[in-house]
C-alpha cells in the first residue's frame, strides 16, 4: 500500500492541491477479472470512491492519482473484489465467437444484467440494465447481436455506476496527513536584516540596518517572484567569545557577531536585537511583508552564546566538562566557541516546555514558519513531541529541518513531523548525480520528505558555483526551481557572489560575521545581476501548476553525459483550465562549455502517443521548436545554459 512511511511509525504526509499516487497490490488465486476502489474519508467526514486501474502487466501493481483538496487527516484503504462482469464478458466474447457454450453463457450474462439492475433499482440505470438483459435473452436474435448489447456504452456506464462484485475484502486503514500548501511549495529568500540599510561612519564603526530598514527591501523581493522571507537569528547576539570577520578569534569593536550566538544581557530567544528595533519593529515587519505576499521565516537554533541567560538560570541544559568549564559546539573541524549547544538529557521535559513557550510566543507575533538550525543535534523524540504539540494547536505552522546530515536521520526527522527539509542538492551537479537524486526525492521518499532545494546558504559555497561563474547560477536555479515545488536563495547569489574563503565552502567576508550592505539597482544597472534571470523562473512557477508537484518528475534520456533531462506533466483533470500542463526541462550541467547532442524522451510519460510530434517553446528566450521522441539540442553555458519547454498540447488534452 502507498504512499505510506517505512514500518507505518507515522502518517504519510500531502499538502492542498498535491496530487497523490495511492497504489495497492492486488491478486488472487485463478484467472477471473479483479477490480479494486480507493475509499478516502475526508477530515469533513466526506468519504470519495476512485477507481484503481492496473498498471505494468504481471506486476499486479493497481493505481489511481487523486488531488487532495483538504488540510487534515485523511484515513484511506482499499477494496479489493471479484469483478463478475468483467469476468464474464471476457468468457463470453471468447466461446460465442468459437460457438461453445453460446445459450448458456447469454444466461449467465442476463442474470447478471438481472442482478446489477437490482442494485440499481429508483435509477435511471435501472431501465438500461432490464432492458440490456431482455435483449439478452431475446432468442430471434443472432448470439452475436445478443452479445452486442453488453458492449452498449450506456450499459457500460450504468455498471460502472452499479458494479457487480463478490469476494470483496478491505485492506488495512491508513492515513495521511495533508497540511496548507505553504508546507510544500514556497519560493524562499534568505537576508540578514541588518545588512540591508547598514551604514559605515567615518570612525569605522556601523549603523546597523534595521527592521525599518530592511522593510524596504520586501517589495524588490517580491517583484522577483519570491513569498518567503527567511531571516537569521534576530536575537541578541552574545559578547563573550564574539567571532570576528570570517570566524576569527580576535573580534573588533564595531564586529556584530554570528546571529546564530544567540543571547546577551539584552535577552535570549525570546528577545529581538535591540539595533534592529522592537518587538512592535519586528510585527510591523511582518505585516508589511504580508502586504506585499510574502510570509516571514524565522530561525528556531536551540543554542546559546556564553552570556545567554539560559546559562546561569539553567546551568543543567547544558554540558559541564570535567574542568567545569561548558563545552561549546564543534562540527570538526570547524569550531564555534561562541555557542554552547543544549544539552536535553538532564532535564529533557522542563527544557522541551521552554522550546515550546518559546515558539509560542513567536507564533502569537506572527511567525508561522521557522527553519531550524542542526534539528539532528537534538533527540528525535523531543522533536516528535514539539511538532505535534505545536501543529496540532496551529496546524498551519510550517517547520523546515537544517538537517546536513546522514540520510536515516534526516529521514526520521522528517518522517516525525517536519515539513521540509534542506537536502544534498547543493553537492549533487552531474548528470548521473542529479538523475538518482531528484528521482529519490520526487520518488522514493516523497510519502513524506519535501525537499526545499536552496542553492546556496551562508554555510555553502560549494566549488561547482565558486568556478563555474554565471553559467553556474543560471544552471542551479533553474534546476532548484522547476525540480522541487519549493526553493531557495540566499541574498548575493543574484549578485554572482563566488568568493570562497580559502580552504573553505564559505564566501569570504562572511555575513555571518558581519555586514554586509549591496547596492542592488547599481548592480542590475550594470548588468552584473541575474536578478532577471530569477525573476523569470518564478514567473514560470507560478504560471505553470505542473512545476508545483513534486512526485510528477520523470527522468528522461539524452546521448551526452553532461545534459541533464527530465519533465512534470500535471494532466487536465487536475488543471483549473481544463488542459495538462507539461514542461521539459533540458539542461547543459557543464558550465564551462557547449553541448550539443540528441534527446530522446518518453511519450508516455508526456501522456503523448506513440510516434507523437508536438510543439514546444522555451520560456527562457521564446524559441518554439518541432519536437517528437528524439530531438537534436545545443546549449551554450555562456549563452543560455537551458531550455524551460512548455509543451504545446491540442487542445481538450
Amino acid at each position: 500500500m502507498s504512499p505510506q512511511q517505512p514500518e507505518n511509525r507515522w502518517p504519510s504526509t500531502a499538502f492542498v492541491s498535491e496530487v497523490v499516487p495511492f497504489a495497492a497490490t492486488v491478486f488472487r488465486e485463478g484467472h477471473d477479472a479483479l477490480g479494486a476502489e480507493l475509499v478516502l474519508t475526508m477530515p469533513d467526514g466526506t468519504v470519495e470512491r476512485h477507481t484503481l486501474t492496473q498498471g505494468a502487466p504481471g506486476t499486479d501493481r493497481w493505481h489511481v492519482d487523486v488531488a487532495l483538496t483538504q488540510a487534515g487527516t485523511h484515513t484511506w484503504h482499499v477494496e479489493a473484489f471479484a469483478d463478475d462482469w468483467a469476468t464474464w464478458l471476457h468468457a463470453a466474447s471468447v466461446k460465442i465467437a468459437a460457438g461453445v457454450d453460446v445459450e448458456l453463457m447469454l444466461l449467465e450474462g442476463a442474470q447478471l444484467l438481472a442482478r446489477a439492475a437490482a442494485l440499481a433499482v429508483d435509477t435511471p440505470a435501472a431501465a438500461v440494465l432490464t432492458d440490456a438483459r431482455s435483449v439478452m435473452r431475446k432468442m430471434t436474435l443472432t448470439p452475436a447481436a445478443r452479445l452486442a448489447v453488453a458492449n452498449d456504452a450506456r450499459v457500460a456506464a450504468a455498471l460502472t455506476a452499479h458494479p457487480l462484485r463478490s469476494l470483496l475484502t478491505r485492506s488495512e486503514q491508513l492515513v495521511i496527513r495533508v497540511e496548507r500548501t505553504r508546507a510544500a511549495v514556497g519560493n524562499w529568500y534568505e537576508f540578514f536584516p541588518r545588512s540591508e540599510g547598514a551604514k559605515q561612519r567615518k570612525d569605522g564603526s556601523w549603523q546597523s540596518g534595521t527592521f525599518a530598514t530592511a522593510a524596504k527591501r520586501l517589495p524588490a523581493i517580491a517583484s522577483m517572484g519570491f513569498d518567503v522571507v527567511y531571516l537569521p537569528p534576530i536575537h541578541p547576539i552574545g559578547r563573550i567569545n564574539r567571532k570576528g570577520p570570517n570566524n576569527t578569534l580576535t573580534p573588533g569593536p564595531h564586529d556584530p557577531g554570528s546571529p546564530w550566538a544567540i543571547g546577551s544581557s539584552e535577552g535570549g530567544h525570546e528577545a529581538v536585537h535591540p539595533d534592529l528595533g522592537t518587538v512592535a519593529d519586528f510585527e510591523a515587519f511582518v505585516a508589511t511583508a504580508a502586504k506585499n505576499g510574502i510570509e516571514i521565516a524565522i530561525d528556531l537554533a536551540l543554542q546559546c552564546a556564553p552570556d545567554h541567560p539560559w546559562v546561569t538560570e539553567h546551568p543543567e541544559w547544558f554540558t559541564t566538562l570535567p574542568d567545569g568549564s561548558i563545552r561549546y559546539a564543534e562540527n570538526p573541524p570547524k569550531k564555534y566557541q561562541d555557542i554552547y549547544p543544549l544539552n536535553f538529557d538532564n532535564d529533557p521535559e522542563g527544557l522541551a516546555h521552554e522550546v515550546l513557550r518559546i515558539v509560542r510566543l513567536w507564533i502569537s507575533r506572527g511567525v508561522r514558519i521557522f527553519r531550524v538550525d542542526n534539528p539532528h543535534t537534538k533527540p528525535l523524540h523531543f522533536w516528535e513531541w514539539l511538532l505535534h504539540e505545536v501543529n496540532t494547536e496551529y496546524p498551519d505552522v510550517v517547520f523546515l529541518a537544517e538537517a546536513f546530515t546522514r540520510p536515516p536521520m534526516m529521514q526520521a526527522l522528517a518522517g516525525a513531523g517536519y515539513q521540509q527539509s534542506y537536502t544534498y542538492f547543493t553537492w549533487r551537479n552531474t548528470k548521473p548525480e542529479l538523475e538518482t537524486y531528484l528521482t529519490e526525492l520526487s520518488h522514493e521518499s516523497s510519502a513524506y520528505l519535501r525537499p526545499n532545494l536552496f542553492v546556496n546558504t551562508p554555510d555553502i559555497l560549494t566549488e561547482y558555483l565558486q568556478f563555474g561563474g554565471v553559467p553556474a547560477y543560471k544552471i542551479r536555479a533553474a534546476i532548484a526551481a522547476t525540480a522541487s515545488p519549493t526553493w531557495g536563495v540566499y541574498s548575493g547569489y543574484e549578485l554572482i557572489e563566488n568568493i570562497a574563503r580559502p580552504g573553505s565552502e564559505e564566501n569570504i567576508d562572511n555575513e555571518k560575521y558581519e555586514y554586509k550592505p549591496r547596492d542592488w539597482a547599481a548592480a542590475e544597472a550594470a548588468g552584473k545581476s541575474i536578478a532577471p534571470y530569477i525573476t523569470t523562473l518564478n514567473r514560470i512557477r507560478s504560471e505553470h501548476p505542473a512545476l508545483r508537484q513534486l512526485r510528477n518528475l520523470h527522468v528522461h534520456a539524452s546521448d551526452d553525459e553532461a545534459i541533464l533531462v527530465y519533465s512534470k506533466v500535471l494532466p487536465g483533470r487536475f488543471v483549473r483550465s481544463g488542459r495538462t500542463d507539461g514542461i521539459i526541462v533540458v539542461a547543459n550541467v557543464d558550465p564551462h562549455s557547449a553541448r550539443a547532442t540528441t534527446v530522446h524522451l518518453d511519450l508516455a510519460a508526456l501522456g503523448l502517443a506513440p510516434g507523437a510530434t508536438f510543439d514546444v517553446k522555451d520560456l527562457i528566450t521564446g524559441d518554439r521548436f518541432r519536437w517528437g521522441a528524439d530531438n537534436y539540442v545545443r546549449l551554450d553555458s555562456f549563452v543560455e545554459p537551458v531550455h524551460i519547454l512548455r509543451i504545446e498540447y491540442p487542445k481538450g488534452t
